[in-house]
């Protein structure tokens, strides 16, 4: 679909149908993953996915949580799609009720957040903070306390946490849950000797509540060696 490229290059999932998406094929973003040109994987919908992660709940007896990110929500809002209650709409249908539902929606926009409380979710929110000066006025004392009026957590890239590891203790303070992102096996900050020495940082040290990685499979191997039948 070459002609639907906007004036900044890049293609947006709202100028397209869901049948013409359907004719796409979905790849492996990094090319030192899944090799980019295996396989005709077509783009699920959120539905689908809530699908699968349900489905195989039933096979394997787990249960398994989601954790949806609303994408650029106020952009979408200008461009007449509004995602909160549409998004409302499709967790509800399929069980996601209440503040003790196996879900956190996180979003980088507040107002979105807020939307989202303000439509009548008791789901457990995330406001996502990026290593950028719009994040600082969430960053001290009373962000923090702001941030609990329309979240139960931050998501902080790594590097707030870096330049200020006191950041978990004032935001449990807060009572707000840190999910610190992202950890990658393939992308390990300079002078770290592994994955799993970043996680013991993280986890054992600093003390974050849980943290989102592309290498789900090693960090669950790690909390269990070393948290085994689920000590803290």
């Amino acid at each position: 679909y070459p002609q639907r490229r906007r004036d900044d290059g890049r293609w947006y999932a709202a100028d397209f149908t869901l049948e013409e998406i359907r004719t796409l094929r979905a790849h492996e973003r990094l090319e030192s993953r899944f090799p980019q040109d295996r396989g005709a994987f077509s783009v699920p919908t959120f539905q689908e996915m809530i699908d699968l992660v349900q489905g195989l709940e039933s096979t394997t007896g787990r249960s398994i949580g989601i954790y949806p990110e609303l994408k650029a929500p106020g952009w979408h809002r200008e461009q007449g799609l509004p995602m909160e209650e549409p998004f409302l709409a499709v967790v509800r249908e399929r069980g996601y009720r209440g503040p003790e539902a196996r879900i956190f929606v996180q979003s980088f926009e507040p107002e979105s957040l807020r939307r989202l409380r303000a439509a009548g979710s008791e789901l457990p929110q995330v406001l996502l903070l990026a290593d950028e000066d719009s994040s600082a006025p969430w960053l001290g004392d009373d962000g923090l306390s702001a941030v609990r009026e329309i979240a139960d957590g931050i998501g902080p890239a790594k590097a707030l946490l870096e330049r200020d590891e006191n950041l978990v203790a004032r935001a449990h303070d807060a009572g707000l849950v840190v999910h610190p992102y992202t950890f990658r096996a393939d992308d390990l900050p300079a002078g770290t000797p592994s994955f799993e020495a970043e996680l013991e940082r993280y986890l054992s040290k600093l003390r974050v509540d849980g943290l989102f990685t592309d290498f789900p499979d090693r960090a669950r191997q790690w909390l269990d060696r070393e948290f085994p039948a689920g000590g803290s």
